[in-house]
């Protein structure tokens, strides 16, 4: 089969998980046989509407488009609500000599919908949308915007014709399914699809972290990722300035996203010293990060009605690293972790066990060595891109779904 992945973020530029996340489900499909071409946003600036590119021989397609990541929302707004228009435009002219027998999507961005209905006709295929956030409903949940106000319905507008272009809905939990039936009884072609992460992605490079932050004894606590509402900063920050008070525990903090300063003020304002706070680096680099650290970190904010599994939780698997986290009540990653007995997760303001297994795990380097050992068994029975693939080309085989939009 001949697949396009269509993605509003992708390699070998792009520091986000998702982005990684596609690549290996690329790959993934390469070694299985299948064709693949990616379908994603370019530049502004580019000479041609459609800019061809390889990756790991996987065929690259980036239509002209105006940025959609780290810039105001309201200029995010405008550009990705253009992103249909605009790949549509670029691929037009592509179309009589190409043949593609499924697309899968990635969501977010909500804004895919109408390109897929456009394609599914075309090519006469089915589409599996691989859906990750519930926006806009976690901006309400956190107050970023009204639950009735005139942006709201555009976006629910526009998530809604990203649902309706879908055969097959994936989900990354049970209880995501629990809520996304109740906020989208319309919709019931669901189904679990967890995150994954390739078997090779955790190997190793030449370590260099530990000597250039001069972080040499110490037990590094690593949180990599959005740094944003959603993920709840302060969060971690209260706990990094509870462990002040432990000599050998630091805290790394890497990533980009509007809590950036919030999280740079915060330490500044606290006089912390045990926290390094640096911008997005490279996959590459950030792959090497990983292989130094001593436990990986991640946030959920309380207030979160869905029960996300952050993609930052592959790489910690990937590489043997306990996991210490918070998530919102009900999120049934909690669970997952803590019974495979992969690290800690509690339920965000708990703060008292949040710092009370923080520094079991600083003292005790037994337990953080089994705990990572425990979370890399995960990858094999929860996580693995081989499952993925395997769930997502059973929408391409099977007959019984709904008829294509």
């Amino acid at each position: 089969m001949h697949l396009l992945i269509i993605s509003d973020d992708y390699l070998p530029n792009s520091t986000r998980v998702h982005a990684k996340m596609l690549h290996e489900l690329a790959l993934e499909l390469k070694a299985q046989g299948h064709a693949v071409t990616v379908l994603t946003p370019g530049k502004a600036l580019q000479p041609e509407k459609l800019d061809k590119d390889q990756l790991n021989d996987i065929a690259v397609w980036r239509f002209k488009s105006g940025p959609v990541k780290d810039i105001s929302r309201v200029q995010r707004l405008i550009n990705e609500s253009l992103l249909s228009f605009r790949a549509w435009q670029a691929i037009k002219p592509e179309l009589s000599s190409m043949k593609v027998d499924g697309v899968v999507y990635y969501s977010p961005s909500i804004f895919f919908g109408f390109l897929v209905a456009k394609l599914k006709r075309h090519f006469s295929c089915k589409a599996y949308l691989v859906l990750r956030d519930l926006f806009p409903q976690w901006a309400i949940d956190e107050k970023m915007i009204g639950e009735h106000s005139p942006v709201t319905y555009y976006l629910r507008f526009f998530e809604t014709k990203n649902y309706e272009a879908a055969d097959r809905i994936g989900l990354m939990s049970e209880k995501n399914i629990e809520v996304f039936q109740k906020l989208q009884p319309a919709f019931s072609n669901v189904e679990v699809l967890r995150n994954w992460v390739s078997v090779d992605s955790g190997l190793p490079s030449q370590p260099y972290w530990r000597k250039k932050l001069g972080l040499e004894g110490k037990v590094i606590f690593l949180y990599g990722g959005n740094i944003g509402k959603a993920q709840d900063m302060p969060n971690l920050m209260r706990l990094a300035k509870s462990l002040s008070e432990v000599p050998e525990a630091h805290f790394v903090i890497v990533g980009q996203g509007e809590s950036y300063q919030e999280v740079a003020d915060f330490i500044a304002d606290n006089k912390l010293t045990n926290v390094t706070l640096m911008p997005s680096i490279s996959q590459v680099e950030f792959k090497v990060l990983l292989s130094e650290i001593d436990v990986g970190l991640f946030s959920l904010a309380r207030t979160h009605t869905a029960h996300n599994f952050p993609g930052k939780i592959l790489g910690y698997i990937a590489n043997n690293l306990p996991i210490l986290g918070s998530v919102n009540p009900g999120n049934d990653l909690m669970p997952i972790i803590n019974n495979h007995h992969a690290g800690f997760v509690f339920e965000n303001g708990d703060d008292a066990a949040l710092l009370k297994a923080a520094k079991d795990l600083v003292a005790h380097s037994d337990l953080r060595n089994q705990s990572g050992k425990n979370a890399r068994e995960l990858l094999g029975s929860h996580f693995s891109v081989e499952s993925a693939v395997n769930k997502i080309m059973d929408t391409f085989k099977d007959n019984s779904i709904r008829d294509s939009v």
